[in-house]
């Protein structure tokens, strides 16, 4: 009734007043613990701000604002979803999420009595009573456990019957009751039908999402159907959360989000495997189609021109000779002018044929063979980006702290479970940061997104312990709990060695110098240290161009992040700023100066120590779940030999 809502209303807005006075005493201690005062040394500063930032009573006291402004926000949503439980943008038919119900701190017992529709697609539906009525188990995606609708023959007799409605895969819209179940049933309560306001029928003969288990390879097959098994929906969910925990911790971290472009005509990494954007093919196919495009002229119809060439050039040599003996004669010079007439045609004619015999496959060519791109669309190669790092750094160069997040891509013609050709990846660049704090700021990234997911997803991680990975709560919580093991490259070496002393084997030889493979990576993080590990200081010749040179002139600035069942997670370094060093890098790596042009502008004016890493957000997915191939955990994944849907 209206009081009761009123009643309602009022304690919401108690609840947000609490809040924000609990955020600005957070604010106020923030403040307090950087006062302002006249200039110390950099180093006083520093020790300055250590003490003020370790004192025992003030990071008590803001921890204990931290957890009391939780509570409040918890018991705010859940209040302002009680207030109408009608989902925001499905009024006109009155649908109420599923996690609404489910999702609430008593599973939806205090929602009991309550008139709620309900809709959603069915996962198990069966008769019973001999046909008197029958239950359906119904998923919306909103959470992983399904609401459980009991619907009489009576009412199922308005949609033509219980068996239009018991079929997997098939949608309802279902208004009713909600209500407490028999007392030895596992729901905490079921949805009373009384009208079933809409049916979206699914042939059962020809679903191919059948209840039985089916394999990750078949569901790839039928990649628009498989997000209605459990796995995907489960990783689905995951992911959204995962990606709504990078953005709150950059963002309340000072980060700027920054959108880096999609199309670019650098490779960041210097690989080479990369996916090209043209439209010249496009328009050489249109050229054949319509008949415009003219007969390429053969070598030996190009020689055959050349020779016409010289063979008028003679005819206007011997021309000029004889007009030279008589010049009064009118015909003699008239004569010379035609032959300069016809070897100007013959010029113009070989021109426009070595120019139509540069054209392989529709495509022109310039004469050392290489494709001429001043009629594609960019005037220049471009490809799909392998990175958004360099663009970052103009960013972070100007703004301080940025990172974005976005799709990239790789042509590697890799069929294994660790790659995809199109990847998300999280890449943050930081102003005045180094590698140590670049180190930091990767293991917090790691550790708050591993507490999110703990926090906020329990169900989906229950399900992911049941049937995929036993340990994967487990690991969750020793990354939040643990600090990460941080060793150096060489050090790393010297375990790998003692290792295979003792008797292990790897497949990949170990030796200072290499790249550490996945084996390596995982027997650290598993059998070592069972724990992320973070290596660093690696040598030079294994990585990027941009990253920091060491004084010792063999490594650079470099650090992984290798964790449990996926090895690589990070991987980071402090960037090159000094203008000298990174254009000879670029120069010894036989790549185009030119083409960086821009970067090495941020090194020429204004340079400043700027660090970054990037992490691919599919494997932190990996990580989190312990699923073993890295296309389930993206909505559509991409390799070689398959762009499906």
């Amino acid at each position: 009734d209206m009081r009761a809502l009123h009643c309602h209303r009022m304690r919401s807005l108690l609840l947000r007043q609490h809040s924000a006075q609990l955020i600005n005493s957070h604010s106020r201690l923030a403040c307090r613990a950087l006062p302002v005062s006249t200039p110390v040394s950099p180093a006083a500063h520093i020790s300055s701000m250590a003490e003020q930032s370790s004192s025992p009573d003030l990071a008590s006291e803001v921890d204990m604002l931290r957890k009391q402004l939780a509570t409040l926000q918890g018991d705010l949503k859940q209040k302002e979803a009680q207030l109408s439980m009608v989902h925001p943008y499905s009024k006109t038919y009155g649908r109420c999420s599923i996690n609404t119900i489910l999702g609430a701190a008593d599973g939806g017992k205090s929602l009991i009595g309550k008139t709620l529709r309900v809709g959603g697609w069915v996962k198990t539906g069966r008769e019973a009573g001999a046909g008197a009525f029958g239950f359906l188990e119904v998923n919306d995606g909103s959470c992983f456990d399904s609401i459980q609708i009991m619907v009489t023959k009576e009412v199922a007799d308005e949609v033509d019957g219980l068996k239009n409605l018991v079929g997997t895969g098939t949608s309802v819209l279902v208004e009713g009751v909600l209500s407490e179940p028999p007392a030895g049933t596992k729901q905490a309560v079921e949805l009373k039908a009384a009208k079933v306001v809409h049916v979206g029928q699914c042939d059962a003969t020809h679903y191919p999402i059948a209840k039985k288990k089916m394999t990750y390879e078949f569901l790839r097959e039928k990649m628009h159907m498989r997000p209605r098994t459990n796995t995907i929906g489960t990783v689905a969910r995951i992911r959204n959360a995962l990606a709504y925990a990078t953005h709150t911790f950059f963002q309340n971290n000072g980060f700027l989000y920054v959108h880096t472009p999609i199309i670019t005509a650098s490779d960041t990494e210097g690989a080479g495997e990369m996916f090209q954007v043209t439209t010249l093919l496009g328009k050489a196919e249109e050229a054949t189609l319509s008949g415009d495009s003219a007969a390429v002229p053969s070598a030996a119809e190009v020689e055959q021109l050349k020779q016409a060439v010289v063979d008028f050039g003679d005819k206007v040599k011997a021309a000029k000779v004889t007009a030279a003996a008589d010049k009064a004669n009118v015909e003699l010079v008239a004569a010379v002018k035609s032959e300069v007439a016809n070897l100007m045609a013959a010029k113009n004619t070989l021109s426009k044929a070595e120019e139509a015999s540069r054209v392989v496959g529709g495509v022109r060519r310039l004469p050392d063979g290489k494709i001429d791109y001043k009629e594609d669309f960019f005037g220049k190669p471009a490809f799909l980006t392998v990175s958004g790092q360099l663009q970052a750094e103009f960013y972070a160069c100007a703004l301080s702290d940025v990172y974005t997040f976005g799709p990239t891509f790789r042509a590697e013609l890799s069929y294994t479970g660790r790659h995809l050709a199109e990847f998300w990846m999280i890449e943050p660049e930081i102003a005045f940061c180094d590698l140590v704090d670049d180190m930091q700021c990767a293991e917090d990234y790691v550790r708050f997104c591993c507490r999110y997911l703990l926090e906020n997803c329990r169900t989906d991680l229950d399900f992911i312990v049941k049937m995929v990975d036993k340990g994967a709560i487990e690991r969750l919580e020793q990354v939040v709990s643990t600090p990460f093991k941080r060793i150096t490259y060489t050090e790393s070496i010297e375990l790998l060695e003692k290792a295979v002393a003792g008797g292990k084997k790897f497949e990949y030889p170990v030796s200072w110098g290499i790249d550490l493979a996945t084996e390596h990576e995982r027997f650290l993080t598993e059998e070592v240290f069972k724990q992320p590990v973070i290596v660093y200081n690696y040598p030079k010749d294994i990585k990027a161009f941009y990253m920091k040179l060491n004084a010792d002139g063999k490594t650079v600035a470099a650090m992984d992040v290798l964790v449990p069942k996926v090895g690589e997670l990070i991987g980071g370094s402090q960037r090159e700023d000094n203008y000298d060093i990174l254009k000879q890098r670029i120069e010894t790596g036989g790549m185009d100066l030119a083409s960086y042009e821009a970067y090495m502008d941020i090194r020429k004016y204004g340079s400043v120590p700027h660090s970054g890493f990037g992490l691919g957000f599919e494997r932190l997915i990996l990580f989190a779940t312990g699923l073993e191939n890295i296309r389930e955990t993206i909505p559509f994944p991409r390799w070689p030999g398959n762009a499906a849907c």
